[in-house]
């Protein structure tokens, strides 16, 4: 059973920067896929960002583009989100995700999720 544990969340100024862990046990094969979803109050879970992890390339979605950065160690199975610039609105749950079959933003893509790790920012 795969399991994915999420570290790193806080609470922080804006234009302050955070760095978001996940690390991955229980599977004997890397997932194709690595992502980060976030689910602010009242609001649907959306996807962040996510990292193929053969090549290590990345896609992420529009409102964090040129802010965040998505990152992997194999060697310690472990996934990264470098968070800087943050504002107000970046505030929310942050999960992590594992293996993917579809479209990346879509949340039923997702095979394993981690339980999260909050991120506010706020003055």
């Amino acid at each position: 059973q795969v399991q994915l544990v999420e570290s790193g969340g806080g609470s922080v100024q804006p234009g302050e920067s955070l760095i978001l862990s996940c690390a991955r046990s229980g599977d004997t094969n890397s997932p194709n896929w690595m992502g980060w979803f976030r689910q602010a109050p009242g609001k649907e879970r959306e996807g962040v960002a996510a990292l193929f992890v053969r090549r290590g390339s990345t896609v992420y979605a529009d409102s964090v583009k040129g802010r965040f950065i998505m990152s992997q160690d194999n060697e310690k199975k472990t996934v990264y989100l470098q968070m800087n610039g943050l504002k107000p609105e970046d505030t929310g749950m942050y999960y992590c995700a594992a293996e993917m079959r579809g479209v990346w933003s879509n949340i039923g893509a997702w095979r394993n999720w981690g339980q999260g790790t909050q991120v506010t920012v706020s003055s």
